[in-house]
């Protein structure tokens, strides 16, 4: 059985490549993509909360994740066009409202933002590590990886936020057929 360090060095090692880069191939291209689009999408979704909401604490998380989101959407749109690759259209940018102006029934409350965003941050974790095991690219490879890391670094005080404001939806319980709680 190979040890962590092991491990870890083949993982580095994989990401210091030195060799010439292939092409993308189709598989990288798509998700690199669907990526960017995604991240487009999301940008959306952040100026929509930054529109309807007055939470304070809320405003923060949804500025930080626009920023991000702005970082790694910048990240791949280079990458694209670098490779020789055409960006996929996108939707304009929202303008900015008054939380105030919006009517209800249109406007999204706080634990709804809350949630949408949290669904997409973890949908966008699971799509990066599994762009991440097909691509052939360590350049590829890593860049999906540094997304997702930053995914996750904003994901978990995301969760903090959401079970200090009574907004984290849980699951319920489960209790296996036998068990002693049934």
């Amino acid at each position: 059985m190979t040890n962590i360090l092991e491990s870890i060095a083949a993982i580095i090692k994989n990401f210091v490549d030195e060799e010439p880069k292939p092409h993308l191939h189709v598989g990288e291209v798509m998700d690199l993509w669907i990526a960017f689009t995604a991240f487009h999408e999301a940008h959306a979704l952040y100026q929509v909360g930054l529109n309807t909401t007055t939470d304070p604490d809320l405003k923060h998380v949804l500025k930080k994740a626009l920023a991000g989101s702005k970082e790694d959407t910048l990240r791949i749109g280079n990458f694209l066009l670098k490779e020789g690759v055409p960006l996929p259209l996108i939707n304009p940018k929202k303008p900015i409202s008054k939380p105030d102006a919006v009517p209800e029934g249109v406007k999204l409350n706080d634990d709804e933002i809350a949630n949408l965003i949290s669904v997409k941050v973890a949908t966008s974790i699971t799509f990066c590590a599994q762009a991440m095991s097909k691509t052939i690219r360590t350049d590829v490879g890593l860049m999906f990886f540094l997304i997702q890391v930053n995914l996750m670094k904003f994901g978990a005080p995301l969760k903090n936020l959401m079970k200090e404001k009574g907004w984290l939806r849980i699951p319920p319980k489960y209790y296996p057929p036998g068990s002693p709680d049934n």
